[in-house]
C-alpha cells in the first residue's frame, strides 16, 4: 500500500484526507492518505520512511524549503511548495497551487482582462498567487499585516486603491474554519460591481470576505476549484514526477 499525507499546522479545516482516500476507494486504488499535524516544520524527518509523498500546507509551504533535495523550476521560481514527491530516498518539491491558481482564475474571470490585482497575504499561498498574476501581466500589489513583508500594509490601504484593482485575491487563512466570522480587513465599501473576489479559502465554501463582496456586486468565487486542481496535479507528480 502506498502511503501518502499532508503536513500543516492547524488542519482542522483540511478536506485533503477525505478528498484522496474517497478517490483512492472508488479508483480501487491500493493507497492510503493521512494528516499530520506539525508543531514544527522539522517534524517532516520523522515522517514515515515509506511515504510516495506528500502536501504542505499553512503555515509551512516556504519553511519547507530546506527540508527538501530539489526543487522543481516552478516551485523554486515561486519560492513555496506545496507537494512533495519521495522518490529514491530523495524529496523534490513541486508547487500545484499554481496549476489552482490558474484554473480558478480563468473561471473566475472569464476572459475579462484586469490590469491590477491586491493579494491578500505574504505567504506560500500569495507568492504562487503573484507567479500567476506575473504571467498573465497583471500588475500585484501584496497586503501584509507587517510593514516591509508586503507592498503596504492593510492600515495603508486606502479606498482609493481597493477601487483601482479591479481583482482582490485573499490568500490569508482568514475566514478559514472555524473562524468563519473573521475576513481581511480592507475596506469593503470601495468594492463594486466591476470587482472579482477570489478566496483561496476553500471550507467554508463561501466565507465572509466572499459575502462582503457579492452584497456589493462583485463577481466572486471561493477555493473549491483550486483545491480539486491541484489535488489533481499533486496525484500527477506522484505518479509520473511531472505536472
Amino acid at each position: 500500500m502506498r502511503l501518502y499525507g499532508l503536513i500543516g499546522n492547524p488542519l482542522g479545516h483540511s478536506r485533503s484526507a477525505d478528498y484522496f482516500n474517497k478517490k483512492f476507494r472508488e479508483e480501487s486504488i491500493d493507497a492510503e492518505y493521512r494528516l499530520y499535524a506539525l508543531s514544527d516544520v522539522s517534524g517532516v524527518e520523522s515522517l514515515p520512511a515509506d511515504m510516495a509523498g506528500f502536501n504542505v500546507t499553512i503555515p509551512y509551504k516556504r519553511s519547507i524549503m530546506p527540508f527538501l533535495d530539489a526543487l522543481s523550476a516552478e516551485a523554486e521560481s515561486v519560492g513555496a511548495v506545496n507537494c512533495v514527491a519521495c522518490r529514491d530516498g530523495r524529496r523534490v518539491g513541486y508547487n500545484t497551487d499554481i496549476e489552482g491558481i490558474r484554473h480558478t482564475l480563468d473561471l473566475l474571470l472569464d476572459g475579462t482582462e484586469v490590469e491590477r490585482a491586491l493579494v491578500l497575504g505574504t505567504g506560500g499561498a500569495a507568492v504562487a498567487v503573484r507567479y500567476v498574476l506575473r504571467e498573465r501581466g497583471i500588475a500585484s500589489a501584496m497586503v501584509s499585516r507587517t510593514a516591509g513583508r508586503g507592498d503596504m500594509t492593510y492600515d495603508e490601504l486606502t479606498e482609493s486603491a481597493v477601487r483601482r484593482h479591479k481583482l482582490i485575491v485573499n490568500a490569508t487563512p482568514a475566514g478559514m474554519y472555524p473562524r468563519v466570522d473573521e475576513a481581511p480587513a480592507i475596506p469593503y465599501e470601495a468594492v463594486g460591481e466591476g470587482h472579482f473576489l477570489f478566496d483561496a479559502v476553500y471550507n467554508p465554501p463561501q466565507t465572509l470576505f466572499l459575502r462582503h463582496g457579492q452584497r456589493r456586486g462583485a463577481r466572486i468565487i471561493g477555493g473549491e476549484e483550486m483545491f480539486v486542481a491541484q489535488a489533481e496535479a499533486s496525484w500527477r507528480v506522484w505518479n509520473s514526477g511531472q505536472r
